[in-house]
């Protein structure tokens, strides 16, 4: 068993102050060129988009581009910006799943109840589903194993299928017994609660519930029953007043907005999904907003996700995907991946959710670790989302790395010595891109723990071959939470990546134990930094004694 790269690996970046958003400022135009550099393809001539990043407090950047080709006819928003509006689709779900979880702090439902609990209707023995067996919490985490859809991705209808069905194998059919809503009548009429429930009596399980995930819409559209049964309130009435309004998101409705605002893109097959309304599918789908307030909302997430229901950390995975970097949230889309970073292989984590409908494209990433969330709002083609999410997303995380490593460098790096000159005892840290914040020296009452002790320290089967190093990971807690000072961090030993690493199927087994060893009932791992008026403490419980930053401090250079 080897542990590599320890995460969290730093404090959670603030961004607020002068020298971290100025570290950005170069990037963040390097990053508007290779945007700009897109739309020589003259495919996006009819693409508009709205991006911003923001920190939990306000937007960093943003980015804005209207399309060169629109509607004559109808026009809509001609110069797109924080305020123009866009069809946000499958982003509706976090505020579906946010008004669970808040129905679920007030004790009006319980996630792990039975959703036949609060929709009684599929107690009937007409469904050949196990409603019973599912919970809200299995629902909202795309665990139930029912279908994805009650009214969509039929090719019998038109508007999806490129050609005849008939014609590419497909025996004939007829649309006999089939909903009368939705895709199937062209969109002129937006499913209702009776469709849904005839509908459902229709379908089939995909798999046992809490078994497997799979995207499925119709576990939203119950969600969204469930809102309206307990609350007595019509969903789009809930989600305004209490998101939208709280939240000051003035641009945003379930309620088709006025063209004033709206980004309406040209479509090949001339109608535009603006129109369309949802019906019982809003909850999955049916959200109009804006990149400003969808920053509003990034920055509510950022603030508030280990804290909005008991026992529920909001970014968390619940169940893994296909493959071993992609994990299902509720609702997000999680990817964790350790190919980004350049000089490590430290895994990063992408908490997204992405939508799509015909012309709309979006997706929301928050990026908690670095304490930043990004809208990106499209309206045209879909492959430009693709495009602008790599562009911004590789760019901004390799970019606030270096600027994150400087920042704890200038705060932390350094040597720490005893004030009191009978003890011997100091203490050395330096920062690198591919380490961390890591020791280099420490000496107690005059042994070199470093060198004598550290080697065995927390380490199970260590190779004496093995390369290793002593790096400091933040635990994001204070001894005075209240006044937020008394940072505290744990020293980990971790091993050297080998070059057979990758011939060894078990290398990469690390189930994560922070708290190692103690002596006389203290954890000897852990240090708590100190914030003085004229310098830095840092106090070392289980060795009693508490060092200050010297005078004589080190400027070492972030160095991979």
């Amino acid at each position: 068993m080897s542990c590599f790269e320890p995460s969290p690996a730093f404090p959670v970046p603030l961004w607020d102050t002068p020298p971290d958003v100025q570290w950005l400022e170069a990037d963040f135009g390097r990053i508007e060129g290779k945007i700009g550099e897109l739309f020589t393809d003259e495919k996006y001539n009819t693409s508009s988009f709205s991006i911003e990043v923001t920190s939990p407090e306000r937007t960093l950047w943003s980015s804005f581009h209207t399309a060169k080709v629109q509607n004559e006819s109808r026009p809509g928003e001609q110069n797109v910006s924080g305020l123009s509006q866009y069809r946000i689709a499958s982003i509706s779900k976090v505020f579906t799943t946010l008004s669970i979880l808040h129905l679920h702090q007030t004790g009006e439902i319980d996630l792990d109840h039975a959703v036949t609990k609060y929709i009684p209707e599929l107690n009937s023995a007409e469904y050949d589903m196990p409603f019973k067996d599912i919970s809200i919490r299995i629902l909202a985490s795309q665990l139930s194993g029912l279908p994805r859809e009650i009214a969509q991705s039929d090719l019998i209808n038109p508007a999806l299928s490129v050609s005849d069905p008939v014609a590419i194998g497909l025996p004939p059919a007829s649309l006999q017994g089939l909903p009368t809503c939705d895709e199937y009548v062209q969109y002129k009429r937006a499913c209702n609660r009776t469709d849904f429930y005839n509908r459902l009596k229709q379908l089939n399980q995909l798999f046992a519930p809490n078994q497997k995930s799979s995207y499925g819409n119709v576990n939203y559209e119950l969600l969204g029953l469930v809102i309206e049964n307990v609350t007595g309130l019509k969903y789009e009435e809930y989600i305004k007043k209490h998101i939208f309004d709280p939240l000051r998101m003035t641009s945003s409705a379930l309620n088709k907005p006025p063209d004033r605002h709206a980004v309406l893109p040209v479509l090949k097959h001339g109608y535009n999904y603006w129109d369309v309304e949802e019906g019982i599918q809003s909850p999955t789908g049916g959200i109009y907003s804006s990149s400003s307030d969808m920053s509003k909302f990034v920055r509510y997430i950022l603030t508030h996700y280990n804290s909005i229901a008991t026992g529920v950390n909001w970014l968390l995975p619940t169940s893994w995907a296909t493959g071993i970097n992609t994990f299902y949230g509720m609702p997000f889309e999680i990817f964790r991946t350790d190919r980004i970073l350049e000089e490590s292989q430290r895994p990063v984590a992408f908490v997204t959710k992405s939508g799509r409908l015909p012309g709309y494209y979006s997706q929301m990433v928050i990026l908690e670790e670095y304490g930043i969330g990004i809208t990106f709002l499209v309206a045209g083609e879909v492959s430009l989302l693709n495009e602008l999410v790599k562009i911004i997303t590789v760019e901004l995380v390799r970019a606030m790395e270096v600027a994150v490593w400087e920042s704890v460098r200038q705060s932390y790096s350094g040597s720490y010595v005893s004030p009191e000159l009978s003890i011997n005892s100091s203490l050395s840290l330096d920062v690198s891109s591919s380490k961390g914040l890591h020791l280099t020296g420490f000496i107690s009452n005059g042994t070199d723990v470093f060198n004598s002790v550290l080697p065995s320290w927390g380490i199970e089967a260590l190779d004496e071959e093995q390369s290793w190093y002593a790096q400091l990971v933040p635990t994001l807690l204070y001894k005075n939470e209240t006044g937020r000072d008394g940072e505290i961090w744990r020293v980990l030993i971790v091993s050297e990546r080998l070059a057979d690493d990758e011939e060894n199927v078990w290398s990469s087994f690390c189930p994560t134990d922070v708290d190692t060893l103690l002596y006389a009932g203290k954890a000897i791992n852990e240090v708590v930094f100190w914030s003085g008026r004229n310098e830095k403490t840092l106090e070392l419980p289980a060795w009693n004694v508490s060092l200050a930053a010297s005078k004589s401090r080190s400027m070492l250079l972030v160095q991979p």
